[in-house]
């Protein structure tokens, strides 16, 4: 008996879900929290601490019943996702609450501060030292938990693996994604014209030099095929787990090639965040929006990147205030970084279309066929499709309500939550599936080679003089 076909495919269930959480979100705009009562993870010292709703509106709501009610909530939909795929529901429910609980305590357990808080916060927890690694850490925990059941343990695989849809999941999250950056865009238009101007013209050199160059080296020098090459060049040049999985998805790569490249990006933010924020304020304090751009464009992790301006905010206003009494209105720099990101991550739904038609006119294009568009729009990752709807729709928000604004960012504030747990459930599950024999013929040690050569050879330093180009004499006004 023939296997009954799905009714939609995951890329069109990550669509439709994103959608719901956005739109249900939204209800906040008509002062009806509906997804107030999601857990939300903080960066905690006491584990006791680390889970609230996210919303003061059930701020008496216990933390754990908070989580409980996330569970439920994503168990509900997800099941009704797996009908469409025609999953067997029982196998689902069971696999999806272990990936979900093992999933969500790595997510604690990448939270604690000595793992997770930045320079900058290490005083308000009173503690002096941690790995600065953000939250999302949490990704990287997931993923070794991942390859630990998946290699050690297989009767847990193997009860798990109905439910095991990292593509899914990470489709899921990026559309929600798309949202979050929106607010995130709105939030910078107060920024003056220069700024946004010089932001948007350093897209061309994420996806024209960066990109270009990183497919080089990862091809030419150290031998990776396409399917490796292009993830890798999107995960150096973009923003790791967005950008990798978009491309995999357009180029149809394996699932493990666009996380394991996603993992090393998050690794090496860390060395980003412990170097570069330190080196801005020794070398550019007197250039403090150059050293903005070149947090956004050298750090390739949204929270990294925002947290590595914030460090360097805070570290040239305290040394330009010391050397000559000049004091700087707080914020701007960080500002500066968080547009270049913002720039370069909102094109990463253009970028998956531009290498979708090249791969299906260019690199895999069988000769003497014409190739159709349907043929691209058949390849085209359609989660994208949620991820500009998302997007656009806040910006349209913004500018039919400008004082809606606040309100927005609160709706986008609840569903990346959502995100978050998406993200980490992709990264435990790719880990299940893989196994370290495979990861290491894969070439999982020549890819951080790869990041090695390019980010230290290239990135950084391309980065600072694109930097000092467009953000040369800009300054922040006076506090």
């Amino acid at each position: 008996m023939a296997e009954a076909k799905p009714r939609l495919s995951e890329d069109w269930l990550a669509v439709w879900g994103g959608l719901l959480i956005f739109v249900l979100s939204l209800g906040v705009l008509a002062d009806a929290d509906l997804l107030g009562w999601v857990v939300k993870t903080q960066v905690w010292m006491q584990v006791s601490n680390a889970l609230q709703p996210v919303s003061k509106t059930y701020a008496k709501l216990p933390g754990i019943l908070s989580l409980l009610a996330t569970y439920g909530f994503l168990l509900v939909t997800t099941a009704l996702g797996a009908k469409a795929l025609r999953l067997p529901i029982r196998e689902f429910i069971r696999g999806f609450t272990a990936i979900f609980w093992i999933s969500y305590a790595c997510w604690i357990a990448g939270s604690c501060a000595y793992i997770a808080a930045t320079p900058d916060k290490l005083k308000s927890f009173g503690i002096p030292w941690s790995l600065n690694l953000t939250a999302e850490a949490g990704f990287v925990i997931a993923l070794v938990a991942g390859l630990m059941v998946g290699n050690f343990f297989p009767r847990c695989t193997e009860t798990i693996k109905t439910a095991l849809r990292p593509e899914w999941y990470i489709k899921t999250a990026i559309v929600i994604l798309g949202g979050v950056l929106g607010i995130a865009a709105v939030e910078q238009w107060g920024l003056a014209r220069a700024v946004m101007f010089r932001g948007l013209c350093a897209i061309v050199e994420a996806y024209l030099i960066y990109w270009a160059l990183v497919y080089f080296v990862a091809r030419k020098f150290f031998g990776f095929s396409r399917e490796w090459a292009a993830p890798l060049a999107s995960g150096i040049s973009i923003c790791g787990v967005s950008a990798a999985i978009a491309t995999g998805a357009a180029i149809r790569a394996r699932p493990m090639v666009p996380i394991m490249v996603s993992s090393l990006v998050v690794i090496f933010a860390v060395v980003e965040l412990l170097v570069l924020p330190f080196a801005a304020q020794h070398f550019l304090y007197q250039e403090p929006m150059v050293a903005g751009a070149w947090m956004g464009l050298a750090v390739k992790t949204d929270g990294a990147a925002v947290a590595a301006g914030a460090m360097a905010d805070s570290l040239i206003r305290a040394k330009m205030q010391a050397v000559d009494g000049t004091c700087y209105q707080e914020g701007w720099i960080m500002g500066t970084a968080t547009t270049v990101k913002v720039f370069i991550d909102v094109f990463i739904g253009v970028w998956a279309f531009i290498l979708a038609a090249i791969w299906c006119t260019k690199i895999e294009a069988r000769p003497g066929d014409k190739v159709r568009l349907a043929e691209i729009w058949e390849r085209f990752p359609k989660f994208v499709i949620g991820y500009l709807i998302t997007f656009l729709a806040v910006l349209l928000i913004a500018w039919l309500a400008p004082n809606w604004t606040d309100k927005t960012k609160t709706a986008m504030g609840e569903a990346n939550v959502f995100r978050g747990i998406f993200f980490t459930m992709t990264f435990f599950s790719i880990g299940v599936v893989s196994n370290f024999k495979k990861l290491w013929e894969e070439g999982i040690g020549r890819l951080a080679a790869v990041y090695l050569v390019c980010l230290f050879g290239f990135v950084i330093w391309i980065g600072l003089l694109i930097s000092w180009l467009f953000f040369h004499g800009v300054k922040p006004p006076l506090a």
